[in-house]
């Protein structure tokens, strides 16, 4: 396959995807105000707070009608996507402040801690899979392997929790939460050093699966004939192993980051919480105990097209790399 035919086939594949995503989302949202609907928490009692008890029934009465509490779940579903399809992407009532709102002043934050966090994973897990693989069965290889089937267990707040025992208290070199210090503007300097602990933690909480699988597919890469060809006319090892080796090594690689788009934003969510990292975690959990329709439904509206574009994103860079591979949507 032609390097133009590679390209049409994924502008065809993209279109197919898109098609796809549309009914995914409304089943997503719809699903949403489902499981909101069947939640034990009374959205009048989160609303309300303690102040319930002193409300009178009439008032509470009042209040569910405002917020369209009383009215059937489609018709609620209803109400709210007709408004989203408009623009209006309504009010939450957990925040007290329009959805659009909280997403454009906390979205910036959880993409800048996901991307940073998803750099630094594909980094330790380039460095660590290659030297493992390099170096099979040596002190290195022996050591990477161990780590990452150690940590691929350890669920990402414990790590954060650790991080911050050793580096924020145990040592002080890194902040313990926040975006800035107290009383201090968002510079980059401030910005920088608050993300340094969160980012690197996702990162490594990340880092195992994708470590394990670059040493594999290097493993594999470095047995193949046009490795062992670049040898045998006497190149430098180093040479063999990252000019020839490691791009063979790199499509699955690249394969498996798209995969991954869930775990990281899962990740990223627990990661926010512990370091009180001012993005969506902080919503999505307050939303939930108060049954926020709007703002659950739109959070998660958020989350589902970055986990269909990690996959797209993975499938077209597969496609175009390699002419193997056949555009089947």
């Amino acid at each position: 396959m032609s390097a133009r035919s590679r390209g049409a086939a994924a502008g065809r594949l993209v279109l197919r995807r898109i098609g796809f995503a549309v009914p995914v989302l409304v089943v997503v949202a719809f699903g949403v105000f489902l499981l909101a609907a069947a939640s034990p928490f009374d959205p009048v009692h989160q609303y309300y707070g303690v102040q319930i008890y002193n409300a009178s029934a009439a008032d509470v009465a009042r209040v569910r009608a405002e917020l369209g509490l009383d009215e059937p779940v489609l018709a609620q579903f209803w109400n709210w996507a007709s408004g989203l399809l408009s623009g209006d992407l309504g009010v939450s009532r957990s925040m007290r402040q329009p959805v659009a709102q909280v997403v454009a002043e906390r979205l910036p934050w959880t993409m800048l801690l996901a991307a940073t966090g998803l750099v630094l994973a594909v980094l330790i897990a380039l460095v660590l899979g290659t030297v493992a693989a390099w170096r099979q069965g040596g002190w290195a290889d022996r050591l990477v392997t161990a780590v990452g089937h150690a940590l691929e267990g350890v669920p990402p707040f414990v790590l954060a929790l650790l991080a911050i025992a050793v580096f924020a208290l145990g040592l002080g070199w890194l902040p313990v939460a926040g975006l800035t210090d107290a009383g201090q503007d968002p510079t980059f300097g401030q910005v920088a050093e608050h993300l340094a602990l969160p980012a690197l933690v996702l990162g490594v909480s990340q880092s195992p699966w994708l470590v394990l699988h670059v040493r594999q597919s290097m493993l594999a890469a470095l047995s193949e004939d046009h490795v062992t060809g670049a040898r045998a006319r006497g190149l430098a090892e180093r040479v063999v192993v990252l000019r020839h080796a490691l791009p063979t090594a790199l499509l699955p690689f690249v394969t498996l980051i798209g995969a991954r788009v869930p775990e990281l934003v899962t990740g990223a969510v627990l990661v926010e919480e512990v370091f009180s990292w001012p993005g969506l975690a902080a919503a999505v959990v307050t939303a939930a105990t108060a049954v926020d329709y709007p703002l659950l439904a739109v959070v998660t509206l958020v989350a589902t097209p970055a986990v269909l574009l990690g996959s797209l994103l993975a499938d077209v860079a597969a496609l175009l790399l390699d002419p193997r591979v056949a555009a089947d949507g």
